[in-house]
């Protein structure tokens, strides 16, 4: 049975190589043995860099091992800390690809306060990852206004191996309702003629 394995790595330190992070993805990466499974806790810049060293990461997680999520953590989970923003990269090394569909999930509540207190409360998305990942293959008919959806490889390659969540979530904007400008101008010149008639009535006050 294949062993899944859990790390966060940490955010690489102020003047640090900012390649430390992707080095050490990759180190994992090689030191589980095919057919082995890993979560592994990376700054969001893991999933949009664009260095040749980022983007190469990215494609061979794609490509030549089967990316099998991304789950997308709110900012603030790792404070007082630290305070980037963080995902979860689950993957499985298989050496011959096998990448379908990626599921991501936009997580917003981690049952605790988003500042440096952490105190508890009751928005908690966590339950729902877990009972939607056991399941994920029948969200692909969920839209992708949704917290949690699938993505087709090909989309996923047609964005350079972009795996930042926002890359492919859409927005439903409401519809906003425009007044005719002729209304509003008659409405500006009819408030005008008002405010010209009490000046008339207030000089003639003072007369």
């Amino acid at each position: 049975m294949a062993r899944l394995r859990v790390h966060r790595e940490r955010p690489a330190a102020h003047g640090q190589d900012e390649k430390t992070e992707l080095l050490f993805l990759a180190l994992f990466l090689k030191l589980l043995k095919p057919g082995g499974r890993a979560a592994v806790i990376v700054p969001d810049g893991v999933l949009f860099g664009s260095s040749n060293a980022h983007k190469a990461l990215r494609k061979l997680l794609v490509e030549e091992q089967k990316l099998d999520a991304v789950i997308k953590l709110p900012s603030g989970v790792f404070r007082p800390y630290a305070g980037v923003s963080t995902a979860i990269l689950f993957f499985t090394k298989t050496n011959s690809g096998g990448t379908d569909n990626v599921w991501f999930y936009d997580v917003r509540a981690d049952g605790f306060s988003l500042d440096d207190k952490r105190s508890p409360v009751d928005a908690n998305d966590l339950a729902d990852v877990l009972a939607r990942w056991q399941k994920r293959d029948a969200e692909k008919e969920r839209a992708r206004t949704e917290q949690s959806f699938l993505v087709p490889k090909a989309d996923i390659v047609a964005q350079s191996y972009d795996l930042s969540l926002n890359r492919y979530k859409e927005v439903v904007h409401d519809e906003v309702e425009h007044r005719d400008p002729l209304d509003i101008i008659a409405e500006i010149e009819a408030l005008e003629d008002e405010i010209a008639a009490d000046l008339a009535e207030l000089k003639a006050m003072l007369a």
